[in-house]
């Protein structure tokens, strides 16, 4: 498959999520069970890396019972991904607790590890609650969005970041798609939304689980943006490389992710071609979600 000529799939929609988190069990070959999931289209060589964190979620969250859910998973990208191809999910049950269920997962492409996760789930309790407060931010609706940024510019990308991804992003205090808008600071925020409603599953622990993997696949697509911000590189640089390394990622509330949510996003550290950054995400109301850390490889091309 083509990553240049491939159309997009579902311009304004939420089917490339769904697409790509709709698993199909497999005999295992390693462990005690298996599914394959499709990567889905990006306009660049390799498959984009939230495909996989939101895939091995969801083949986690299969695999255990359903009075507990996936409060927190560690992931490491080992290798390149093929973009349009089948990924297979082994899942190994470590352990299962009267509270706690632990789940490990690799992914396999053409015979080799291509990607490794760590997933935790709990039986829900009542307990005392503490959470940071949300960031001040500008509304949504005030906002361009990723179509409007990039009016008048073409090419595959700029059609990519418009309308392929499934969810509507507007930056603050600007996007940096082909160029940095805004302060060269080590923070952002971007409001997120599902480009439409994702349906209602057969019970509410299954559809709290589906906007969990919502925002496990959405939270790579600018996670590393804070530290291109703060050295002044946009995604359109010529000779810009990134990768993911790894990631980690902790679930505190169940939310909708076809609702408006604060990616509140800051650079830790920069050196040696990695970064680190943290992002949060809250609900209108100010609940904090979940919580995302992500180191990434970033080379800038010769001009920085």
């Amino acid at each position: 498959m083509s990553a240049v000529t491939q159309p997009l799939a579902g311009a304004l929609t939420a089917q490339t999520f769904l697409r790509a988190v709709d698993l199909s069990p497999v005999e295992p070959q390693v462990h005690d069970e298996a599914y394959e999931a499709t990567t889905q289209y990006v306009p660049w060589p390799k498959a984009y890396g939230g495909d996989m964190v939101a895939q091995a979620a969801a083949a986690m969250m299969r695999s255990v019972d359903a009075d507990r859910c996936l409060h927190s998973m560690h992931s490491y990208f080992m290798r390149p991904v093929d973009i349009g191809a089948a990924v297979r999910y082994e899942v190994e049950r470590l352990r299962d607790g009267r509270g706690y269920s632990t789940r490990s997962v690799r992914g396999y492409q053409g015979g080799k590890v291509v990607y490794a996760a760590m997933g935790s789930f709990q039986v829900p309790e009542e307990g005392p609650e503490f959470q940071p407060a949300m960031p001040a931010a500008v509304d949504p609706e005030s906002l361009r969005s990723a179509a409007e940024a990039l009016e008048g510019v073409e090419g595959p990308a700029a059609e990519y970041w418009s309308a392929g991804r499934s969810f509507d992003m507007r930056h603050v205090p600007g996007p940096v798609y082909v160029q940095v808008e805004g302060e060269r600071v080590p923070q952002q925020a971007v409001w997120v939304r599902a480009f439409d409603r994702l349906p209602d599953l057969a019970d509410a622990r299954s559809t709290a689980d589906l906007h969990r993997t919502a925002l496990a696949y959405v939270c790579d697509y600018t996670i590393l943006e804070p530290i291109l911000r703060v050295h002044g590189l946009a995604w359109a640089d010529e000779g810009l490389a990134t990768a993911s390394l790894d990631h980690a990622m902790w679930f505190h509330r169940d939310g909708r992710a076809d609702d408006w949510v604060l990616y509140a996003q800051e650079a830790v550290s920069g050196q040696r071609n990695r970064g680190l950054a943290l992002g949060r995400f809250f609900d209108r109301s100010g609940r904090l979600l979940a919580t995302v850390a992500q180191e990434g490889m970033i080379r800038a091309g010769r001009a920085h």
